[in-house]
């Protein structure tokens, strides 16, 4: 998927410096509610293995990872992510951030939109949503411009890693 000089695909095996660049990055910003992805590229050793399961996942179909990649400079500046599949239904959760010199240039609501348009043709999802903390006012900005709807906000929903408990709104799509 493009769009612009932006490229969007599943991070690959041999990836793992460039997607550890990018963590390092914004690693203060992701602490809080990328906690997971964080502990798991606290090195280049640890990432690089961290590629290798998330490779497992890819194949299982339980994780998809898209990246987003500055043609121009070559370097990841994104990533949405695809977590808590539920076949079943089908539905899934997303994750999204865009690297700090990025922000607010409306690329992470366009590659939200190609991701989410390949996810339905592709998978078939009928449901998607989005957890959101509640004051994280650019990424619901990005759900909205993606027509996700507020479904709720659940209270005290959330630890982050300083300790704080905090309430998440949940926005949802429904195909």
């Amino acid at each position: 998927m493009e769009f612009d000089h932006f490229k969007i695909q599943l991070l690959q095996p041999h990836e793992g410096k460039a997607f550890f660049d990018l963590i390092e990055r914004n690693r203060p910003r992701l602490e809080d509610f990328f906690a997971g992805t964080v502990s798991k590229t606290q090195t280049l050793d640890d990432t690089i293995a961290y590629c290798e399961i998330i490779q497992q996942h890819i194949e299982e179909q339980s994780y998809f990872p898209f990246l987003i990649t500055d043609l121009k400079t070559n370097t990841f500046v994104g990533l949405v992510d695809v977590k808590n599949i539920n076949w079943d239904l089908p539905k899934a959760e997303l994750g999204y951030f865009i690297d700090a010199n990025y922000n607010r240039k409306g690329i992470m609501s366009k590659a939200l939109g190609l991701v989410i348009d390949h996810l339905i043709l592709h998978y078939k999802f009928k449901k998607l949503l989005c957890r959101i903390g509640s004051k994280n006012l650019g990424s619901i900005q990005v759900a909205l411009n993606n027509d996700f709807l507020l479904e709720g906000v659940i209270k005290n929903d959330y630890k982050t890693t300083k300790g704080e408990i905090v309430d998440l709104k949940y926005y949802g799509r429904v195909f």
